[in-house]
């Protein structure tokens, strides 16, 4: 009887993780020239009200002050159908005592379709356009809607 239990849950889990997958578009990023070691991927799913979440994980994205030259911090930015650049938040990174991994994140909610995301390493936080090196890009995509 436990068989059946287990086998019914795998089921669910696989179903519900099919599911859920096919709502959600996921997009790596490219290689960066710059920090060639990080990689990362951004998911995007358009929720009930027409809204776009945007979810940023990194691995291995060295710290801006490491760059060549120096920044402050990673500014994230997207491109929307209609080639409006527009930036949507700043990176945050941690590590676990478990794991010297560097992980970064941004999650984010949008309004707008976005088509095209990239980080840039900035000095001011308070910037409206990228004005720094680009550290990382998606190539274009659309959402799931």
């Amino acid at each position: 009887m436990p068989t059946l239990q287990y086998t019914l849950m795998i089921g669910f889990l696989l179903f519900g993780t099919i599911l859920f997958s096919s709502c959600v578009t996921k997009i790596p990023f490219a290689t960066s020239t710059l920090v060639p070691a990080a990689e990362g991927t951004v998911a995007v799913k358009k929720d009930n009200n027409n809204n776009y979440n945007i979810s940023i994980n990194l691995i291995r994205l060295a710290d801006p002050s490491r760059l060549t030259p120096p920044k402050n911090m990673y500014i994230v930015w997207m491109e929307t159908e209609g080639n409006i650049t527009k930036k949507i938040g700043q990176i945050t990174t941690s590590s676990s005592m478990i794991s010297q991994t560097m992980k970064s994140s941004l999650q984010t909610v949008s309004a707008v379709k976005p088509t095209k995301v990239f980080i840039t390493a900035e000095d001011d936080a308070n910037i409206q356009y990228p004005g720094g090196q680009m550290v990382m890009s998606t190539a274009y995509f659309a959402p799931a809607s």
